[in-house]
């Protein structure tokens, strides 16, 4: 079965399945356990894989990089007067 179909359709409801999710191991459980509700009748392997594939389009895509920012990340080199001495 070409399960590419049900991996894009899912990677592109990722911002709605993850809302509130804090890390990808939360975010891959999150995704599994939507799998299992819309595709219950999958087996296990399908369910297994189109999670998989799912983790692999949010990472290549970067979508772990610019939703789990770490807040001190997101506060350096804000300030203007702090370049390096010459």
């Amino acid at each position: 079965m070409n399960l590419r179909p049900f991996i894009d359709d899912v990677a592109s409801q990722a911002d709605d399945i993850l809302t509130g999710v804090t890390d990808r191991t939360e975010a891959r459980t999150s995704i599994s356990d939507f799998i299992a509700l819309e595709y219950p009748k999958f087996p296990a392997a399908d369910r297994k894989s189109i999670t998989d594939g799912v983790m692999f389009i949010l990472e290549d895509e970067g979508f772990f990089g610019e939703r789990f920012v770490d807040s001190f990340d997101a506060d350096q080199n804000t300030d203007e007067d702090s370049a390096p001495d010459a």
